[in-house]
């Protein structure tokens, strides 16, 4: 299967990408537009707000807790330069046994 049909079956699927140069990355395919792939390429986020915070509260033991958060920016990559695709796999969760209420006497 070519690389271009393995694209077409992952579109909108987060999938990990890896190019000829050996560099690997996560991303959602988007489309493909004839030799252009393009994916939602994913990087992390951190910000810091006590920049603006004022108040009298002692530092926290392990440093202040940072908000993180992820950010998809849309990229063009061209398929000659894709060597593999694969799915990202989640983990399944198994959901909860139904307890059925008491039988009302």
């Amino acid at each position: 299967m070519s690389i271009y049909e393995q694209c077409q079956r992952c579109i909108s699927y987060h999938t990990i990408i890896k190019m000829k140069d050996g560099s690997s990355f996560d991303g959602i395919i988007e489309g493909i537009d004839g030799n252009v792939v393009f994916v939602l390429v994913g990087e992390d986020v951190m910000t810091d707000d006590r920049d603006n915070e004022m108040t009298r509260q002692p530092r926290q033991p392990f440093g202040p807790m940072r908000n993180r958060y992820r950010r998809f920016r849309r990229r063009p990559f061209p398929i000659n330069t894709i060597a593999a695709l694969a799915l990202l796999r989640y983990p399944f969760i198994v959901p909860p046994y139904p307890y059925y209420p008491y039988y009302p006497y």
